[in-house]
């Protein structure tokens, strides 16, 4: 089947967005257990908990196509938006300050000196390791799985450019992670989280909308429109944070002086 990149490509780039995301997430603990405790171990639990993943994606992702569209787009487009909502609070009040920013670095220290009392290298099996990769890789996969879903079931033929997207992502955080053999400090995982925050509230929103009969002026470009709308909010939200932030000490001094 054709696909219709014109209406395809934004489905595309929001699974390849989020999934780079939760990829890089999974990767920094793989790469701590492959360097202490061997790299058989870390590889063979993340790839099998691929080929779980694979195997959910083959046998639900066709299953959409026995549902109504409607009531796809209005249950999947309802969680979509509750989890690019999280994603984007948790993005706002970070960019804000007002929470700590993730440190791939740190949480690859913290994962590394847990896995590293063990001495892999020399058994024949570690199931320590071997789980420990497997379970991050679940963890983080079901995410992408829920998101290419989503995102792939907005309309006839979305699922497959979802997949790319997602495959996309993928190949992109291995290659990286091969070649640098250290956590991909360097991404921005803050700013990717909002930017994927904000898609998915988009997407959400517009699937709810259609999930209801809403009749969406520009029909597809109506994702544009949301997606500045969110943005915007999402700003003006920072500012927000960052001002009362500012001023707590100021009024805190100003209760305590005579």
């Amino acid at each position: 089947m054709a696909i219709d990149w014109v209406h395809a490509w934004p489905t595309a780039l929001a699974a390849f967005l989020a999934s780079i995301v939760e990829f890089v997430e999974a990767l920094t603990i793989v790469l701590a257990v492959g360097a202490t405790r061997g790299w058989r171990y870390a590889l063979t639990g993340a790839a099998g908990a691929l080929a779980v993943l694979l195997a959910i994606v083959l046998l639900f992702g066709p299953l959409l196509t026995r549902i109504p569209l409607r009531d796809v787009q209005l249950v999947v487009g309802g969680l979509l938006l509750l989890f690019g909502m999280r994603w984007l609070r948790k993005a706002i009040l970070r960019s804000a300050g007002v929470i700590a920013l993730h440190d791939e670095d740190e949480a690859y220290g913290k994962q590394a000196a847990a896995l590293g009392t063990g001495g892999g290298g020399r058994r024949r099996w570690d199931a320590v390791a071997v789980t420990t990769a497997f379970k991050i890789t679940m963890l983080e996969g079901l995410e992408v799985v829920f998101i290419v879903v989503a995102v792939g079931a907005g309309g006839a033929g979305l699922l497959l450019p979802a997949s790319l997207g997602a495959l996309g992502a993928l190949v992109v955080v291995v290659a990286l992670g091969v070649a640098l053999h250290r956590p991909l400090s360097m991404v921005p995982e803050n700013t990717l989280k909002f930017t994927v925050g904000v898609l998915l509230s988009a997407f959400g929103a517009f699937w709810v909308g259609e999930g209801i009969g809403l009749a969406w002026p520009g029909q597809d470009w109506s994702i544009l429109g949301l997606t500045l709308g969110f943005l915007l909010a999402a700003v003006i939200a920072i500012r927000i944070g960052r001002r009362r932030l500012a001023a707590r000490p100021s009024s805190a001094h100003s209760r305590g002086s005579p």
